[in-house]
């Protein structure tokens, strides 16, 4: 196998595993040599070799005798006249040697364009950045830990990122760890098998920050359960800071011990709430400016982003990559992003961001919300007290559902279209000036999509 073999078989595993994974596991891979039915590749410490071994040895020994069928084992090592990097030195004792940092105790990977900088801030997620630009400014710890939650895609990663850089820049010679649950846990494993516990123990319990992403992962691990509780324990006694993200509050852990839910929620917890339409919007104003210098002469129609940031709410980074496939598609193309080459290029995405909301539902909750009878919603009556939450309902409708202003109309009475579309722009306009429709339309649609 040739090292241009290998180069193509990375990026079929890049495929397989996944952009985060690859580039934390398989990219710094490099091919040694093969003799004897095995092949040896190059890796940056013996932490990395034996989570890739463990992780992914079959699936890159099932690539590599795609190539080189004569393979039967691979094997990863550090090469021996690699230099080793030591820590900054550090203020110690005159009797106590400076300690060395240990490959068990490398951070994980951060990502560059996770920075505070390009942190879209919006109600939903300013406390949590709040919270977070206090933790990197390094100084006395005021709240420990501070646990970060929400669902998939909204911002969680980025400020643990944001956080890590911030403070290595401010502070080289800090000792910050980043790293996930799960590689926690490995390491763990790791020093357990080792026999290494007592060097286990006292490396993480030197670290001045203590980073975990995704803590939900060591829930129903008992051994690991109890070795987190103890070094937070004792990190927390010596005034050391940690930060911790989740999918959901420390109470709502299934299969977390109590002693541990009680660790974390006693520093600041903080939820990311759902991305709201004004912050989705945000999110593809900041991204459009980045692609115009990418795709210098490409337009973009008036209400692109706005569709999209009504259309696609679930989830920041699949807003994110349609954006991306977007720009790519009109690059190709050679054509203006119009709403139309939009709803073409993005008829998958839409359709698996489509709500499943229906008119009915919609008209149950604007009654019940405003404290009147669905039979006066969808009424004759015109008097206000029934016409502004009927068109807060229509508008929402247009909004939430596929249907057409003609269905609409039917569902409302059977209204002509006409009557729907004045409703709607009516709220429409409302929105941006009436800061009460404004806020029971956020709290109308935060109710349907839950």
């Amino acid at each position: 196998m040739t090292q241009d073999q290998w180069g193509r078989l990375k990026q079929d595993l890049l495929k397989s595993v996944g952009k985060s994974n690859y580039k934390s596991w398989i990219e710094p891979l490099e091919l040694s040599h093969m003799e004897e039915g095995v092949a040896t590749f190059a890796v940056p410490t013996s932490f990395v070799g034996n989570y890739v071994s463990q992780k992914y040895g079959d699936q890159i020994l099932y690539h590599v005798q795609s190539v080189a069928p004569d393979i039967r084992r691979v094997h990863f090592q550090v090469p021996l006249n690699q230099p080793v990097r030591p820590a900054p030195a550090r203020p110690v004792a005159a009797a106590a040697p400076a300690p060395q940092r240990d490959p068990m105790m490398a951070t994980a990977p951060l990502d560059k364009r996770f920075s505070f900088d390009n942190f879209v801030v919006g109600k939903p997620n300013e406390l949590a950045h709040a919270a977070a630009k206090r933790v990197a400014s390094g100084g006395p710890v005021m709240f420990n830990p501070l646990f970060l939650y929400g669902g998939v895609g909204l911002g969680k990663t980025h400020l643990m990122h944001a956080i890590a850089w911030e403070l290595s820049q401010r502070q080289p010679d800090l000792n910050v760890v980043y790293l996930s649950a799960e590689q926690f846990m490995y390491r763990f494993v790791q020093a357990l098998r080792e026999r290494k516990m007592m060097d286990f123990k006292s490396m993480f319990r030197a670290v001045d920050v203590l980073m975990v992403d995704d803590v939900q992962f060591i829930a129903g691990k008992e051994s690991t359960q109890e070795e987190f509780f103890h070094t937070f324990n004792a990190l927390v006694d010596g005034g050391k800071q940690i930060i911790i993200s989740a999918d959901r509050a420390p109470g709502e852990i299934e299969n977390l011990e109590e002693r541990i839910k009680s660790r974390l929620q006693c520093g600041l917890v903080v939820d990311l709430h759902p991305t709201n339409y004004e912050l989705r919007l945000g999110i593809l104003q900041s991204k459009v400016e980045y692609y115009r210098t990418q795709y210098p002469g490409l337009t973009l129609a008036d209400g692109v982003l706005e569709f999209l940031a009504m259309r696609i709410t679930k989830n920041v980074r699949v807003l994110e990559g349609a954006l991306t496939r977007l720009f790519a598609f009109a690059s190709l193309v050679g054509h203006e992003i119009t709403l139309e080459l939009t709803q073409d290029c993005l008829a998958d995405v839409l359709r698996s961001s489509e709500r499943q909301v229906t008119i009915e539902e919609i008209q149950r909750q604007v009654s019940d919300h405003f404290n009147i009878r669905l039979s006066d919603l969808i009424g004759p009556k015109r008097v206000r007290i029934f016409a502004r939450p009927r068109q807060v309902a229509m508008y929402l409708s247009k909004q939430m559902t596929s249907r057409s202003l003609p269905e609409i109309g039917r569902r409302f009475g059977g209204r002509d279209h006409t009557t729907v579309m004045h409703g709607v722009r009516r709220i429409d306009e409302l929105r941006t000036t009436d800061s009460q429709i404004a806020e029971d339309l956020e709290l109308l649609r935060r109710t349907l999509e839950a």
